[in-house]
């Protein structure tokens, strides 16, 4: 998990509010509380590495409400959604939504410490996934147009020879214009070039 996490907070009501605070940062985790989504709104930036802990019911703009602002704003947060047990019904429309776990008031202490640590981890994951995404991104910018087709006929499982053929060039030429694509992507091997067109294509590896 990022250094810089921050377990942020969002309910009405300030004694769970301290509560929360106190029993996420007994684990060591950082932690920023906010009466409202309104007040989370205007302290929280875009790429802030984390979680959010949301109320589902509180004045003015509801959970729900928040985290479809969220979601319009492609703002990848994890979001966790405490509940009271009348508010089930929208929980479960919360997690249809994204939201990566609904906890049911009162809580077990270790069971919503788990889901924060998940939530945590998942976001961790998918900054690292952005990351590995935007570099491969940078060096496909590099290759010129025939180097970016030899690179998805290779990546295709086409031989150097059929490549050659298709392209109507030497299989040497083909040899260097796959060397280039290489030192470019700054692959090791076929296997982890082929991993790199994956992911610009949008799959994962």
């Amino acid at each position: 998990m990022n250094s810089e996490s921050t377990v942020f907070v969002v309910d009405d009501d300030q004694a769970m509010r301290h509560s929360l605070k106190w029993l996420i940062e007994s684990v060591g985790l950082r932690v920023r509380t906010f009466g409202s989504a309104e007040e989370f709104l205007h302290a929280y930036y875009p790429g802030q590495a984390g979680c959010l802990l949301l109320d589902v019911r509180m004045p003015g703009m509801s959970g729900l409400d928040l985290q479809a602002y969220l979601t319009r704003e492609e703002n990848c947060l994890p979001v966790i959604i405490i509940t009271g047990h009348g508010d089930v019904p929208m929980a479960v429309k919360a997690m249809q939504a994204g939201a990566t776990d609904f906890i049911e008031k009162p809580f077990n202490d270790e069971a919503l410490l788990s889901s924060i640590r998940k939530a945590l981890e998942a976001d961790a994951k998918r900054r690292d996934e952005r990351l590995r995404r935007a570099g491969i991104a940078t060096r496909l910018a590099e290759l010129t147009p025939r180097e970016h087709e030899v690179m998805d006929m290779v990546a295709g499982g086409k031989s150097n020879r059929e490549i050659a053929t298709m392209l109507g060039v030497s299989a040497k030429t083909v040899e260097a214009h796959r060397a280039r694509v290489m030192d470019k992507m700054r692959a090791d091997s076929l296997a982890e070039l082929v991993r790199m067109v994956l992911v610009a294509q949008g799959g994962r590896y």
